[in-house]
């Protein structure tokens, strides 16, 4: 029963360090963080399963609007600039294009838009903001965030200044408007009939009959029943106008053959001092959308048009009668009635027919319930053992060096079980023998009794379980055997006896030190192995990162320090492992050497037991009790 405990456990054993060696050699797993530099990160997603209708149609690349605030970001953990703001991807490799149109840490609010390369109809979309690098320097990407199929983007941030355009484009306003704080996002334009915004032509602006356009802005009326133009362009018999009249927006066309008009089909006018979205896509017709929702339609084509447009207002050569401004020149801005009065904010104009998909998700992204699309994730901060000095040193390591640092783990791994295994082994040894040493000295009196091993009640078989890891015990049964060989009680042992005795239990000494000693060897290993080990990695580190640097031809401390710091690894994980087997294999050698020299006295004392025990005066007196051990043969 005994051997086949041993078996299962030397068995367990092996396997726990075959695990444990497997472990350690496997490639190291990729840390989902994409640059050391920065201290922490929070998750975003956009989630466009809830789009209705057409949540299915593609939406290609998108600039994605998310509002800042404590609720979901706290922006005292960027820089006062913001300037260490990142953006990437949700396979924390890609950084993504992004800028912000509106940053204030003091009020906790900001305005971040996101380019999307490819935001994904009826799925999640996860991107990761970085922060918490005090050395970063500002990476925003105003028109990199917008795909080359837009146009035109007016946040209306400037104030006095002509609106500057957010695109690649670059086309920028002729005149500046009346810029408000009180915005949908950020700061807006206040139109209240005064000049409208001239926007001058562009090649990406010119329109084509029959072409694509996608045009969306926010407003906010200031009356119920607003009446006025909002966006009108007309180039001889052509026009496209954007309005509202009667509170209701419409959109209306003209290409030569007579006006159409398609006004929102919603039955209530839009209330005073609420914001809207209004889109209006021209494809194979020409669609009006509020709000993201569908509300009217032309079966028309698209004018051919690449004059100027205006913003607010309507040309004097438009109008009839009175409403033309007198002495005006045909290229001014009109103030007239007919001009939009209100708030608006962020237009956009692309050159492509958006899906509906897209055109509903600007308009909940960019309003108020947002958080019906985008959640944010709890903040992540970089965790101290990959943070500071130690995590550039660590990701400087070289393949060869992760080997040998491997290879040290197991090496420390098995030292630290032989020093646990040894420590307990040498525990239950110290206590058997105390308990046997105790025993003993009680019975010693009448040593041929207690020669009689177990037979008699003094030693009952109770006691030699308990003394079962007991060196002490085994000795004296090795001793008890020879004594029963050479005498049965009756007769003397003589000094040639008592040598080939003392020599028998010297035997069963030098079993029981190798048992106490079985392993150690393996600590003394570790404790010469684990240095000259780290040692050979560091130098082929060494030669490895001046090899690099030779064929880079880049001489600077920033090439050097970090290969020669990764490369110390080695030695220091070398150190790692040889230092604690020192001090276990010193603390395990004294308490064997006691266990050793406690074997040794006993050997002495028993020899000389014996000699007392079995001499002729002895024998004569009859104190050796030869029935019990004659019995015992």
């Amino acid at each position: 029963m005994l051997s086949f405990t041993m078996k299962q456990a030397v068995a367990g054993r092996r396997r726990l360090i075959g695990i444990l060696i497997g472990f350690l050699l496997l490639p190291t797993a990729a840390r989902a963080w994409w640059s050391e530099d920065w201290k922490g990160r929070k998750q975003f997603t956009v989630d466009t399963s809830g789009l209705e209708p057409g949540s299915t149609e593609a939406f290609g690349p998108a600039a994605v609007l998310v509002r800042l605030h404590a609720g979901n970001f706290k922006l005292e953990l960027l820089k006062e600039d913001g300037s260490d703001l990142r953006i990437i991807a949700a396979d924390d490799k890609t950084p993504l294009k992004h800028h912000l149109e509106k940053f204030d840490p003091l009020l906790g609010d900001a305005l971040l838009w996101v380019g999307i390369p490819d935001l994904k109809p009826g799925a999640k979309t996860s991107f990761w903001l970085y922060y918490g690098n005090p050395k970063a320097v500002a990476a925003e990407d105003m028109k990199g965030t917008y795909d080359s199929n837009t146009a035109l983007v007016y946040h209306f941030t400037e104030r006095g200044q002509p609106p500057k355009d957010s695109s690649n484009w670059g086309n920028h306003a002729l005149n500046a408007g009346q810029s408000t704080e009180a915005a949908s996002i950020g700061r807006g334009l206040k139109l209240d009939g005064g000049p409208s915004i001239i926007v001058p032509a562009g090649p990406s602006l010119a329109w084509t009959s029959g072409g694509k356009m996608t045009w969306s802005v926010w407003l906010k009326p200031a009356d119920a029943d607003a009446t006025g133009v909002i966006f009108s362009r007309r180039e001889g018999p052509a026009s496209l106008v954007i309005g509202m009249e009667g509170g209701k927006p419409y959109v209306e066309v003209e290409a030569g053959t007579g006006r159409q008009r398609a006004v929102a089909s919603a039955s209530e006018p839009l209330p005073a001092q609420s914001w809207h979205h209004l889109a209006v896509v021209a494809g194979s017709s020409i669609v009006l959308y509020l709000d993201g929702l569908r509300a009217g339609a032309l079966e028309a084509p698209l004018p051919a048009l690449s004059d100027k447009f205006l913003i607010g207002g309507d040309t004097p050569s438009a109008k009839q009668g009175p409403l033309a401004k007198k002495g005006a020149k045909p290229d001014s801005p009109l103030a007239a009635p007919t001009a939009f009065k209100g708030l608006i904010d962020e237009l956009q104009i692309s050159k492509v027919e958006r899906p509906a998909a897209f055109i509903r998700f600007a308009a909940l992204d960019q309003g108020a319930d947002q958080a019906k699309l985008i959640t944010a994730g709890p903040e992540e901060q970089k965790e101290s053992f990959n943070s500071g000095y130690l995590s550039i040193i660590l990701q400087s390591v070289t393949p060869d060096g992760w080997v040998v640092i491997a290879l040290l783990g197991v090496m420390a791994v098995i030292s630290w079980m032989v020093m646990v295994t040894k420590a307990s082994y040498v525990s239950r040894v110290e206590r058997a023998n105390g308990r046997f040493a105790e025993k003993f000295r009680e019975a010693s009196a009448e040593l041929a009794r207690f020669v009689e091993r177990g037979r008699d009640p003094e030693l009952g078989p109770s006691d030699a379980k308990a003394f079962r890891d007991s060196p002490l015990y085994q000795i004296f049964v090795g001793g008890a055997e020879e004594i029963r060989k050479r005498t049965d009680g009756t007769r003397p042992l003589h000094a040639e006896a008592i040598e080939a005795i003392r020599s028998g239990l010297h035997a069963e000494l030098l079993r029981a030190s190798q048992r106490l000693n079985r392993n150690m060897v393996l600590l003394t290993i570790a404790i010469s192995g684990g240095p000259f080990l780290g040692l050979l990695g560091t130098v082929v580190g060494v030669m490895i990162t001046f090899a690099a640097i030779a064929a880079a031809g880049d001489v600077n401390v920033n090439a050097i320090a970090p290969g020669i710091a990764a490369a110390l690894v080695a030695t220091v994980a070398g150190l790692g492992v040889a230092i604690p087997a020192l001090f276990g294999y010193n603390w395990l050698l004294t308490r064997i050497k006691n266990s050793t020299t406690t074997m040794q006295v006993f050997v002495d004392e028993l020899v000389t037991k014996v000699a007392e025990a079995y001499s002729e005066r002895t024998i004569a007196e009859g104190r050796t009790r030869p029935s019990r051990l004659a019995a015992a043969d």
